[in-house]
């Protein structure tokens, strides 16, 4: 008997109907070929729900997302929303999603295959077989830390603050996914972080130590710089093979690895 799996469909903004749409055509496929049937329902998040409903993710479009058995996200933003106030900006619908729904894991892949190779921005034979995986940390860190905002101080000038923040149990989580997906692949973690000047960065380093001592039997662990790492990714790419790292370097290095591979689309 056919399995029935619930899914919830946010194109969102800009290219993510076009998206969903052919990711519609997959889903519609599967439906006709495997044990398995789909029910599809389709929402509203970031530009597309502030045009309708004045707020960038409603709480019913929350609710339904934590019902379902998967989202199918597009994407969100554009320049038509570029000057709302922080708080409404389309990319907060994105966040909330993330954070209620604990999507503290991003998997990000670059690979190259050999068709693809002269698209790279780099040269073929430093690209070519590349295969890594950027393990992002996505619920925490400096999006999410409190205090943050903007205040007007007493001689007029602004002060602008943003708060970044980690605990124990948030590295270890995402460090045991690394671990996972590492015995998976090549055996190798490189975990990122900036430990020389930020204090996030030290008790990231020391958990990642630690639990590796504990429960990384096998894999090979490397820590690198997070600017280190971003040189590192264009000058001999294929040294890494899982790559664990906050929210903000991870946002940042994905998409350098991004180019890597020819298009951000591509990841």
């Amino acid at each position: 008997m056919a399995s029935n799996k619930k899914l919830l469909v946010l194109p969102g903004d800009g290219i993510g109907p076009e998206v969903m749409r052919q990711v519609r055509r997959v889903v519609d496929w599967m439906d006709k070929r495997r044990h398995v049937s789909f029910d599809m329902q389709e929402g509203l998040c970031g530009g597309a729900a502030i045009d309708a409903h004045g707020t960038p993710l409603t709480d019913e479009t929350m609710t339904d997302a934590l019902h379902v058995d998967a989202v199918l996200f597009g994407s969100v933003g554009g320049p038509k929303w570029d000057d709302l106030p922080f708080a409404q900006k389309p990319e907060r619908g994105l966040l909330r999603l993330r954070k209620e729904m604990d999507l503290f894991a991003n998997l990000r892949p670059a690979m190259v295959f050999p068709a693809m190779a002269d698209a790279s921005s780099l040269k073929r034979e430093l690209v070519e077989g590349l295969d890594i995986m950027i393990l992002r940390e996505l619920t925490g860190g400096v999006y999410f830390g409190e205090p943050r905002g903007v205040e007007t101080l007493a001689d007029g000038t602004k002060k602008a603050v943003d708060t970044q923040v980690y605990t124990t149990p948030e590295i270890e989580r995402v460090t045991r996914v690394a671990f996972e997906l590492a015995r998976k692949r090549g055996g190798k973690v490189h975990s990122v972080e900036k430990a020389n000047v930020m204090h996030t960065g030290v008790l990231w380093r020391e958990t990642v130590t630690k639990l590796h001592a504990a429960e990384g039997e096998g894999i090979e662990l490397h820590h690198m710089y997070a600017d280190n790492c971003a040189m590192q990714l264009v000058r001999n790419p294929k040294q890494f093979d899982v790559i664990v790292t906050d929210n903000l370097f991870g946002d940042i290095l994905s998409d350098c690895a991004a180019m890597l591979t020819g298009s951000l689309g591509m990841l």
